[in-house]
């Protein structure tokens, strides 16, 4: 049942590299909303906790992406506003990939994109090594 299940997540998430941004898509409404947690480091270590076990095995544990799931340390999810992350990881979206993460209280969604959006920060700030 397990590999049936990974196998279906696999084919979910090729489709989605076809589909564009799921940041894209995000309703417009959905960006008005701003993260109560942001800019506390208590915060952002349970994020960092919470990214490791819920994000970390498509994303990468340093947010590079792995397979077809997309990096999040890049300029498109640093711009996003926190009420799109949000929405993403409320409702996800199975078409691309991206299981609903709503099982998580909210202060655990908001962890995560606390520590996600300090992590593209503190990268901004180092000089990029590889040019695009």
């Amino acid at each position: 049942m397990k590999s049936l299940w990974q196998a279906g997540t696999c084919i979910l998430v090729a489709a989605a590299a076809l589909a564009g941004s799921l940041v894209e898509r995000v309703p417009a409404q959905a960006a008005n909303c701003s993260n109560p947690l942001e800019n506390s480091e208590p915060v952002r270590r349970a994020g960092a906790k919470l990214y490791a076990r819920e994000c970390a095995a498509c994303h990468g544990s340093n947010r590079d992406g792995i397979g077809k799931a997309p990096p999040l340390n890049q300029a498109e999810v640093y711009a996003a506003p926190p009420g799109v992350l949000f929405w993403v990881l409320r409702n996800g979206s199975l078409q691309r990939g991206m299981p609903s993460f709503a099982h998580l209280p909210e202060p655990q969604r908001w962890q995560i994109i606390t520590f996600i959006r300090s992590q593209n920060r503190s990268s901004k700030s180092q000089p990029d090594d590889n040019p695009k």
